[in-house]
């Protein structure tokens, strides 16, 4: 696809994949639809949010813990959950070419909404009135079998799970369940007093009928969750509170406000006191759910306690009395927030006559704090000097790249598009060869505005930071 047509999309997606940052999965087999694997410059982004996360959520704040619970979980989790009998999506099949299409995303394209308590006759009722405004993806052609609902959840197998007549294993569909099968474990052994938090980063899966829209939607996600533990009916404040917590952090990191948006939930399910999303404002996709913030009441402590038998009220040790907890919950897709971030940080613009692109990445974020370059890659003394100045550098800040690959034009234009916030360039000026009053002093250039400045190399990494 030539410059002109290529979507702002396309662009970000060739991007990750040229620089490093997100391949297709299984890529030299054809790809897998919905599995995408994080390069060596997406694994540091990817982990340098995680970490910003995770200091937001937990050492950032009072009274609230980390969890990393197992994968796999016994087979009942899934019915307490809801998982085996409502997690689902309406799917219906193209009949000339077998493509398979999610009905209440197409019906919500052509402007109707399908409430997710709807039965299959409610859907396909909505889906008949509206066939002739949705086409098929692959083959346009708009001759569709009738909605049926399709669980979403992965089975796997596991021991004597496997067996026959047994109940079948899964993969999680959500990160958050291992967070309340602890509940107990955590009031015994750290004592905590409500209100207080647990957080954990875990994996999800689903089997997706349609992935699409590069990391937006997948079938193997991570998932980014906080669950705050209140007295019932002491909700509101807090709720309203982790609401702006939640948008003010994704702002924090650089996000522009005008990119995000609250949206509140016309539809609430049975046990939801309130729910809403933090939408951005993805490109091509416009505003979509980039994290999910609800009230779900006692809903989940008390479906795990009537399925297994376990008793997990809490019991207030200033009174004696006991309740379960209501449940505030953040829930945040890391693939979703990978891509608002490197979307939000993507810039194309003219620089010294020329269109260059650049990620305009929080200094925190960005795979590399800083580059390292000697002005000439073949000249010994210059080459010395730059790997004393990135050896100190590599000690305070981690990752720190060298590059002498090229020009030191082209290597500026290489660290823009990584989203590398600084340039540090050894030339003989710092040698004291061409003019001793600046020996000892480098080049640093600011990645966003171009501009170059004269650092003493002892004053370096405070100018740096």
């Amino acid at each position: 696809m030539n410059e002109k047509t290529e979507s702002r999309l396309e662009k970000i997606v060739s991007l990750c994949k040229r620089r490093g940052f997100v391949y297709p999965g299984s890529e030299i087999y054809g790809g897998l639809a919905g599995v995408f694997d994080y390069g060596p410059n997406g694994v540091e982004l990817l982990n340098n949010l995680k970490r910003a996360w995770w200091k937001a959520n937990v050492y950032d704040k009072e009274n609230y813990y980390g969890l990393d619970s197992g994968m796999f979980k016994h087979p009942k989790v899934w019915e307490a959950s809801g998982h085996t009998s409502g997690f689902s999506d309406p799917l219906a099949e193209c009949r000339e070419c077998n493509t398979r299409i999610r009905v209440d995303k197409e019906l919500e394209r052509v402007g109707i909404t399908a409430d997710e308590k709807m039965s299959e006759a409610e859907i396909n009722k909505l889906f008949d009135s509206a066939r002739e405004k949705i086409a098929c993806p692959k083959c346009g052609q708009k001759n569709f079998t009738s909605a049926k609902a399709f669980n979403l959840l992965v089975k796997s197998n596991l021991g004597d799970f496997t067996s026959e007549g047994n109940d079948p294993v899964y993969l999680p569909g959500e990160a958050c369940q291992g967070v309340y099968l602890n509940f107990k474990n955590v009031v015994d052994t750290m004592s905590p007093k409500l209100p207080f938090g647990l957080v954990q980063i875990g994996k999800a899966f689903r089997n997706e009928i349609s992935p699409r829209n590069f990391l937006f939607r997948t079938r193997e996600m991570e998932q980014a969750d906080t669950q705050f533990f209140v007295k019932p009916n002491e909700n509101e404040e807090a709720f309203k509170r982790i609401k702006q917590e939640r948008y003010d952090w994704y702002v924090s990191i650089g996000i522009k406000p005008e990119n995000l948006r609250f949206k509140q939930h016309d539809n609430l399910v049975f046990y939801a006191k309130d729910a809403w999303d933090i939408e951005y404002n993805f490109p091509t996709l416009g505003f979509d759910e980039l994290e999910g913030i609800h009230d779900r009441t006692d809903y989940d402590l008390s479906q795990h306690m009537e399925f297994s038998g376990a008793d997990l009220r809490y019991t207030d040790p200033e009174t004696g009395e006991k309740y379960i907890p209501w449940i505030l919950e953040t829930s945040v897709g890391l693939g979703r927030m990978f891509m608002a971030v490197i979307s939000d940080a993507y810039h194309e613009e003219e620089m010294d006559g020329n269109i260059r692109t650049v990620l305009k990445l929080h200094k925190d974020l960005s795979p590399y704090r800083v580059a390292v370059s000697p002005l000439l890659k073949n000249k010994p003394h210059l080459v010395e000097k730059a790997r004393e100045v990135f050896t100190v550098l590599k000690k305070e800040f981690g990752k720190v790249a060298w590059d002498d690959n090229g020009n030191v034009g082209k290597r500026y234009r290489r660290q823009d598009e990584i989203g590398t916030p600084h340039c540090v360039v050894i030339d003989f000026e710092t040698l004291g060869e061409e003019n001793s009053e600046l020996k000892d002093t480098v080049t640093v250039r600011d990645r966003d505005t171009g501009e170059q400045k004269r650092v003493a190399i002892d004053e370096l990494i405070e100018y740096l930071k």
